[in-house]
């Protein structure tokens, strides 16, 4: 056979029954989660500590600016003084 005829010798394949097709994708995805793993991620937690460390100290920046603030300030104060002096 050679050409056309060869090529859809080849290519041609039986109807897959459903069983097939989920061993099939089992397998497959079975290969990409090895080949994943096998990515080796040496390093990786440091970034990502550094990266939770920085974004913890501007949130906390943030928010002692907020809650120094003027008018939060005296809220707070106030809210104080009022529980201070709650009647039981």
């Amino acid at each position: 056979m050679t050409g056309t005829k060869a090529m859809q010798a080849t290519t041609a394949k039986a109807p897959m029954t459903a069983s097939a097709r989920v061993s099939e994708a089992a397998t497959w995805w079975s290969r990409c989660r090895d080949r994943l793993r096998g990515a080796g991620e040496d390093g990786m937690t440091t970034a990502e500590y550094a990266v939770g460390t920085l974004a913890a100290c501007a949130l906390a920046a943030v928010l002692y600016k907020v809650v120094t603030s003027g008018p939060v300030s005296a809220a707070l104060q106030q809210l104080i003084v009022k529980a201070l002096h709650a009647t039981f």
